[in-house]
């Protein structure tokens, strides 16, 4: 596998090494030992979750606060905008983001380590979305920065305007968020 950092520290994009034919192809979407080398830590993942969302649909950006989830998300079918939001008052980069596409073609993976907010945009028709967690899911610490927080200024690739749930849309802006 190949990994490569982001702008933001400890957010790292991992590419397969994919075994094409034409049978079709094959890839280890995830060996334990050989993550746990590319982040340089120990992880232990506990959940894993899917997804699926029809095109122009928002998820995000979702944190928890009492068990912050560390998150490794890649795409089955279709592609997104996925985005990280760096939360963690202690780093370099707080309040800065990235932003790559993940793709069921390109086989890409985001590593998005505890302690950033976490949302994505359905670019495709539909998309189906796998994550795995390092900590379980947490309704009374789950919370949520609302998608267009002037202050982190995403540049989402939206050509109309996203379909957000209601809890999303209710989401605070970042500065409520991490209290300055």
């Amino acid at each position: 596998m190949s990994v490569s950092p982001t702008p933001v520290p400890g957010v790292l994009m991992i590419e397969p090494r994919i075994f094409e034919d034409s049978r079709g192809f094959f890839f280890e979407s995830f060996n334990h030992a050989a993550f746990e080398q590319a982040i340089g830590a120990a992880v232990s993942f506990v959940q894993d979750n899917q997804s699926r969302s029809r095109a122009g649909v928002l998820r995000g950006l979702h944190y928890q606060v009492d068990k912050p989830q560390g998150k490794l998300v890649r795409v089955v079918q279709g592609a997104i905008w996925d985005v990280a939001v760096d939360i963690r008052p202690e780093s370099p980069a707080f309040g800065r983001w990235v932003a790559v596409e993940l793709t069921a073609e390109n086989r890409r993976q985001l590593w998005v380590p505890a302690g950033l907010a976490h949302g994505f945009l359905v670019l495709s028709e539909s998309a189906d979305v796998l994550y795995k967690t390092t900590d379980y899911y947490s309704p009374p610490g789950e919370r949520c920065i609302v998608w267009n927080d002037p202050d982190l200024a995403i540049e989402w690739p939206l050509g109309h305007d996203p379909v957000v749930s209601a809890k999303d849309q209710q989401g605070m802006r970042f500065r409520e968020a991490v209290g300055r």
